[in-house]
């Protein structure tokens, strides 16, 4: 963690890698430098180690050949169709409920839109996706497995490699958002709409009921939305 005056949450971890790189450096205010540097090339290390070692862990839940053409379609479709008086309803039910878990309103919006945009772009339930995010990453965007999954819905880090992303695209709400529905999607219509089962091929867990458990239950007590 970098240590500085201001209480504001940094991003971890890939987002040390985009800081080297120019690109999203922390402010530094209240920051010694030195210690910023030092502890960015550390974090930085740590997650290409990650990667690199995590990669092969859960594989079989989501690298397989279909799935990756699925994605690169969706990657290069346009954005999805918005209907601007259901997804205000939408926000005014889910605002209150995100907000105890995501505390800046620019990126709260943001995966609240792109949780509905691809919830109804593939015909996806978005309390489901909220509760898959939530049970997966608590909405932290900048989450790293111990197995190498990335972002707000544990995107696995093969899939940058095969489909030409950059690492830090994997991190993106809209990418990442996009990516993991069209994975879920992909494993519900396998299974014919069995939540139970479709889930656990999501978390590489066939065969156990824990994960799909957890999911459905904060789906009930949490993200339902009619």
């Amino acid at each position: 963690m970098i240590v500085c005056a201001s209480s504001a949450r940094q991003p971890a971890c890939l987002g040390a890698c985009d800081a080297l790189h120019g690109r999203s450096m922390p402010s530094k205010a209240g920051c010694a430098p030195a210690m910023v540097l030092t502890r960015l090339y550390i974090r930085c290390f740590l997650c290409l180690a990650l990667w690199a070692l995590g990669a092969p862990a859960f594989a079989g839940g989501q690298e397989e050949p279909e799935l990756g053409r699925l994605l690169q379609q969706a990657l290069s479709e346009s954005n999805c169709f918005e209907d601007k008086f259901t997804e205000q309803v939408w926000r005014a039910a889910m605002q209150p409920k995100l907000e105890k878990l995501v505390k800046d309103p620019h990126e709260r919006d943001e995966i609240l839109h792109h949780v509905y945009c691809e919830s109804q772009r593939l015909d996806l339930p978005p309390g489901l996706v909220m509760a898959v995010i939530d049970v997966e990453s608590r909405f932290d965007r900048w989450a790293v497995s111990s197995a190498g999954a990335v972002g707000l819905m544990q995107i696995m880090p093969f899939w940058p490699r095969q489909l030409g992303m950059t690492n830090q695209e994997l991190v993106r709400i809209p990418h990442n958002i996009r990516m993991g529905c069209t994975i879920l999607k992909f494993y519900l219509d396998r299974e014919k709409g069995d939540y139970t089962r479709a889930l656990a091929r999501y978390n590489g867990s066939v065969g156990r009921r824990t994960y799909s458990d957890l999911v459905l239950v904060r789906l009930a007590n949490r993200w339902q939305f009619q």
